[in-house]
């Protein structure tokens, strides 16, 4: 049972860095803040980015859920 939790725990690690890994940055450095960073402080997250934004707090949330079972076990 250890054994099975510990490799589901092993993938949602995985899960969680590709998810990261994979997002756009938030930021465009100091030319951002200058030339119309503002768009998209305001703007809605659409697409890919809602997507990955949304599997990488699943998997987050799996990962610390995963670690506080094995660490009761």
């Amino acid at each position: 049972m250890k054994a099975f939790i510990t490799v589901l725990q092993v993938i949602a690690a995985l899960g969680l860095i590709a998810t990261v890994l994979l997002q756009s940055g938030r930021s465009a450095g100091i030319s951002g803040a200058i030339a119309g960073g503002a768009e998209q402080l305001f703007g809605k997250k659409k697409g890919l980015d809602d997507l990955l934004s949304r599997l990488s707090a699943i998997a987050a949330i799996a990962f610390l859920l995963l670690s506080l079972l094995l660490s009761l076990i």
